[in-house]
């Protein structure tokens, strides 16, 4: 393909930030205007048809769908609502320990789950547990939600930006635990989740007044219900079919267990997830009356497909914008502030990061400068300890409103739905200020002292 000329070139950023532009403020549906910003640009000139399929990283689209798949047969399982009435029993009913329970079992499960999957599974069997405790729903929706998004990017498999992360550098599974001789994503995203979970109770649920005033009074002694017992709750402890949830168990592991021996078995992840995403199907569906199981059609209709095909456009749409050579221009003039002090450099990106991905969809800006920090490693910039600090601050920053993070409004519909009312954009705030603001000084320290610092005294 010729040159673009420089009219083709404006033209091809103008459609870029209207397209981001159209998917921050939500005048049309993000997956709609991804796919037609694509278009444009192809009528443009910018790429051809051939070159937009080719920009799509279909590897991390097959992980996508087939992690996915899985997860939608773990939600069938009846695990979720087990671990949930464990947390109520370990917590002893004790409403702040309950929430951070909660909270963690979320992040915990989104390490290898999306986000919004993981709020699907975990609010619905929260929500009982909340109003049989009487205390506030919205703290403890949102408190899932935050989490859910949270621990997303600490391994390869939870969520977009460590998966676009592995297409644009090729970093294995095993990298997201350990790297260079140092801890990665894994070993820093846990241990500042654990500790931006101990600020959160301090800041707002320790005290016995966290139970809402429709409530039992606090000082007033306790009822049955309220030492942890499940009674009164629509679901047990019981796995329903301990069959099925036993196969799923093993395909998912199993799964995510191939996937780190990538490098050994010398197949792509994509294939690998989908491998054990349809051995899975083949060993539920052969079963057949054997098993309470969900029907294969009652999966795929669950896959969110507008989440689907807004990131094949969103590849898509960086692959056009990368054409430009603009990121790469880009990068060369950035590269003296990264070269004189790496430190400097840094701590900038990462922090106008934060409130950046706040209000904008943290997938696409994550993706885009991915791209220019690759080109600043042709500049003699190394650009692991940028590359680490962008996806950290990218995805904790992404805490900040629904804008930043699509799974939040999941979040909020589910509290708005179940309290019946509205949640303010104060009250919501007051819980996702603090949240980002501790995470993100939280890692922002851990990825000072073991990435940034040792690279740029080395």
């Amino acid at each position: 393909m010729t040159e673009m000329t420089d009219v083709t070139i404006w033209l091809t950023v103008i459609v870029f930030v209207a397209t981001i532009l159209a998917v921050i403020t939500g005048i049309i549906d993000s997956s709609v205007a991804a796919v037609l910003g694509v278009i444009a640009m192809v009528w443009l000139g910018a790429m051809t048809e051939v070159d937009a399929f080719n920009a799509v990283d279909w590897n991390v689209m097959a992980i996508l769908v087939s992690i996915w798949i899985i997860a939608g047969y773990l939600g069938k399982t009846g695990i979720p609502e087990w671990l949930s009435v464990k947390a109520l029993h370990v917590s002893g009913g004790h409403p702040g320990l309950l929430v951070m329970i909660l909270s963690m079992l979320s992040g915990i499960i989104s390490l290898v789950v999306d986000n919004v999957v993981v709020i699907l599974m975990m609010a619905p069997v929260a929500i009982p547990i909340v109003r049989h405790l009487k205390i506030p729903l919205t703290p403890v929706i949102l408190m899932i939600g935050f989490s859910s998004n949270f621990m997303g990017t600490a391994l390869l498999l939870g969520d977009l930006p460590p998966q676009m992360l592995h297409s644009v550098s090729g970093a294995e599974f095993l990298e997201f635990i350990w790297q260079d001789g140092r801890p990665s994503s894994f070993p820093i995203l846990m241990v500042t989740f654990v500790l931006t979970l101990a600020v959160m109770y301090v800041f707002g649920f320790r005290s016995s007044s966290l139970r809402s005033s429709g409530g039992n009074d606090p000082k007033a002694p306790s009822s049955d219900t309220d030492k942890g017992g499940s009674d009164a709750l629509p679901f047990d402890a019981r796995i329903p079919d301990r069959l099925f949830a036993t196969i799923v168990l093993v395909g998912f592991f199993g799964t995510i267990l191939a996937m780190s021996l990538r490098e050994f078995l010398g197949f792509p992840l994509g294939f690998i997830a989908l491998s054990g995403a349809m051995l899975l199907i083949l060993v539920i569906e052969s079963l057949g009356h054997r098993l309470k199981k969900p029907e294969f059609e009652e999966i795929l209709q669950e896959l969110d497909w507008r989440a689907i095909f807004f990131y094949i456009g969103l590849f898509a749409l960086v692959g056009g914008l990368e054409r430009t050579h603009l990121l790469h221009q880009l990068a060369e003039s950035i590269a003296p502030l990264f070269q004189e002090s790496l430190v400097a450099g840094a701590s900038l990106l990462y922090w106008v990061t934060v409130p950046i991905v706040g209000v904008v969809e943290h997938d696409a800006y994550i993706l885009t400068f991915l791209y220019m920090i690759r080109d600043l490693g042709t500049q003699g910039v190394d650009p692991w300890p940028l590359w680490w600090m962008l996806v950290w601050s990218g995805t904790l920053g992404s805490n900040l409103t629904i804008a930043g993070a699509p799974a939040l409004y999941v979040a909020l519909n589910i509290a708005e739905r179940e309290e019946k009312r509205k949640i303010s954009v104060r009250e919501f705030l007051k819980w996702s200020v603090t949240f980002t603001l501790a995470a993100s000084g939280i890692c922002y320290v851990f990825g000072m002292l073991i990435w940034v610092i040792p690279f740029a005294n080395g």
